[in-house]
């Protein structure tokens, strides 16, 4: 806590390591040309301590992947939920790519990387392995660094990390949120031990909502998981060149959400006009009695 009564959150190396060191002042670096909604605001840092100290905004309901994975009965993690939070860190990616001064790319997307506050939305954190390139850079050539699962195999056989490689690790992030399950799983079959892997599979085999997660499959949003799911596979073509950009992945996924939202709309105006032709209609048929002196009913009984 702040002397002004602000709740904030510090992190600090355990260790004193100078790789760890890099990454702080990298994550300095990063954040301070970075100002958006969706991306956790850092609010000042002390490097002359043994180790250094990153202050940020604090960010209470903890990470994407304790919502997905951790699920209890006490919290109905929505579909509506999962497809704004989508929305929402893919309109930040979208920034980073293609909004900043100089493109910035991510390189460690996962879950366990998204924050969420306390209005549940979605917070993109960790920026140590991010990298700033070159307007006419295509791509960094670095030492291949990433989660198992997420990583893009494109850029693990390359060691070129592109603007692609954070649309794939996006893409694992989709398939978490429409599943439920873990981007690497030892219980699969061989095959389907990458979420990835198994995702695809099971769509060219007709097969997707098999592995929908139950929680959300009984909210019969089918139309939408199906739109998502696709949308999904795009990102994750091996051939980087066939994924879509950030741009439009936000673009077609805020299309998806605003379709909901047109839907419910409709169902509640339905619901209202429904409500007031009833009201109406008894209105009409009280009135009716009520000019007949020789019939006697309660009203308000007939309004129940």
């Amino acid at each position: 806590m702040l002397t002004d009564g602000k709740i904030v959150a510090v992190k600090k190396s355990k260790i004193v390591d100078e790789e760890k060191l890099t990454e702080f002042i990298n994550d300095v670096n990063i954040l301070s040309q970075i100002n958006h909604r969706n991306v956790v605001k850092l609010l000042g840092c002390c490097l002359e301590t043994q180790v250094p100290h990153l202050v940020y905004e604090f960010i209470p309901n903890g990470t994407l992947s304790e919502y997905i994975h951790d699920q209890n009965e006490e919290f109905l993690f929505t579909w509506e939920m999962r497809l704004r939070i989508a929305t929402e860190i893919a309109g930040a990616l979208s920034y980073l790519h293609s909004a900043t001064p100089i493109p910035i790319y991510h390189r460690d997307i996962k879950s366990s990387n998204i924050l969420l506050d306390e209005k549940f939305r979605a917070k993109l954190a960790d920026f140590g392995t991010s990298k700033s390139v070159a307007i006419d850079q295509t791509h960094v050539a670095t030492m291949v660094d990433g989660t198992f699962g997420y990583l893009d195999p494109e850029y693990f056989q390359t060691s070129q990390y592109t603007d692609k490689s954070d649309v794939y690790s996006f893409g694992v992030v989709i398939v978490e949120l429409l599943t439920g399950q873990k981007p690497t799983c030892l219980k699969r079959s061989k095959e389907g031990r990458s979420l990835a892997t198994y995702f695809i599979m099971c769509m060219e085999e007709n097969r997707l909502f098999d592995i929908i997660d139950p929680q959300i499959l009984k909210e019969g949003k089918n139309e939408q998981m199906l739109e998502v799911a696709n949308l999904a596979k795009r990102c994750l073509n091996l051939n980087g060149r066939y994924r879509p950009i950030m741009k439009e992945v936000a673009t077609e996924l805020e299309a998806i959400q605003k379709s909901i939202k047109t839907v419910s709309d409709q169902q509640n105006f339905e619901e209202v006009e429904s409500v007031r032709t009833e009201i109406a209609e008894a209105w009409n048929v009280s009135n009716t009695i009520g000019s007949n002196p020789s019939t006697s009913i309660d009203i308000a009984s007939l309004f129940d």
